[in-house]
């Protein structure tokens, strides 16, 4: 896995790879991480100007911006070698596989890469957006165990599991929730990142930032975008709140006192403290740390 995806990914945005006025502009931005969209954002009769528009950004490029990832077609369609093909001699930092529904979808991208060479750091983040692959998660996401699998995240593809199950659509996603839990659950167990779906609305800035907050709640490491204006929210709502902050500090420096050396329990704020909410606090702690250092570059 590339030391790159180690980075915070709270604020992910698809851009399509056939829009060059978008892609002219994603480089500026301030998400955490791009994804060149070779898939659902390009039409069939596009898809060979949007590889070529796509290998002239990287030549254009320097890599120390956000992460950028390359979403392909499904390596099933007539699209979907060459798109890997590409990507894989461009060298991301991540390939974003669509329509992934067994193990067997990313060991096979996963062999294709390691067979023209790519550099192990070139990652493969996996779609979740069919009902198969929500009946396959805890072996797809097993995958996470094993670095030969190059496989590094989930992304919800909330859209399309709406879509294929014919669940309501409701502002507050009721329906959907099991189901983005079940990718977080899945994650944790694989050792990856969970990136949450798309507000398709992104001109209702108060809804946004509510799904923000509760995927940050959820257990998600970030969001997949589709406009600019919902990076800057993303960034908030998936970063410690500073009240968050302020109370790992505690809890870390409460421990760190010689009267508590050893001490599996202490007294923090009036509340019972132990070792486990250390480490939860430390780990607060650096995810403030590197998101505010990925904020500064």
């Amino acid at each position: 896995m590339s030391d790159r995806i180690i980075r915070p990914c709270r604020s992910v945005l698809y851009v399509p790879a056939s829009n060059a006025k978008a892609l002219a502009k994603a480089g500026t931005l301030a998400c955490d991480a791009l994804i060149l969209d070779l898939e659902d954002a390009v039409a069939p009769e596009a898809k060979a100007g949007a590889r070529e528009a796509v290998s002239q950004w990287f030549a254009g490029h320097p890599k120390d911006g956000p992460l950028v990832v390359v979403r392909i077609n499904a390596l099933s369609t007539e699209w979907g070698m060459d798109d890997l093909e590409l990507a894989g001699r461009l060298e991301p930092d991540a390939i974003l596989l669509p329509k992934v529904a067994t193990p067997r979808d990313i060991l096979e991208a996963g062999d294709a890469l390691d067979e023209a060479a790519v550099a192990d750091g070139v990652a493969l983040w996996a779609m979740i957006e069919t009902p198969k692959a929500m009946l396959n998660i805890g072996a797809i996401a097993e995958l996470g165990r094993d670095p030969a699998s190059r496989l590094a995240a989930l992304v919800a593809g909330s859209n399309d599991l709406a879509r294929e199950t014919r669940v309501s659509t409701t502002p507050d996603r009721r329906y959907l929730l099991p189901w983005l839990m079940q990718i977080v659950l899945a994650a944790r167990a694989g050792g990856l990142l969970a990136l949450d779906g798309v507000a398709n609305d992104f001109r209702d800035t108060q809804a946004f930032a509510r799904e923000c907050a509760e995927g940050a709640a959820m257990g998600f490491d970030g969001k997949t975008l589709i406009h600019p204006s919902q990076v800057e929210p993303a960034n908030a709502g998936f970063s410690p709140s500073a009240e968050a902050l302020a109370e790992a500090r505690r809890i870390v420096e409460a421990f760190a006192r010689p009267e508590n050396a050893g001490q599996a329990v202490v007294v923090v704020d009036g509340r019972m403290t132990e070792r486990l909410h250390l480490a939860q606090a430390r780990d607060t702690i650096a995810r403030a740390s590197v998101a505010r250092t990925n904020s500064d570059n």
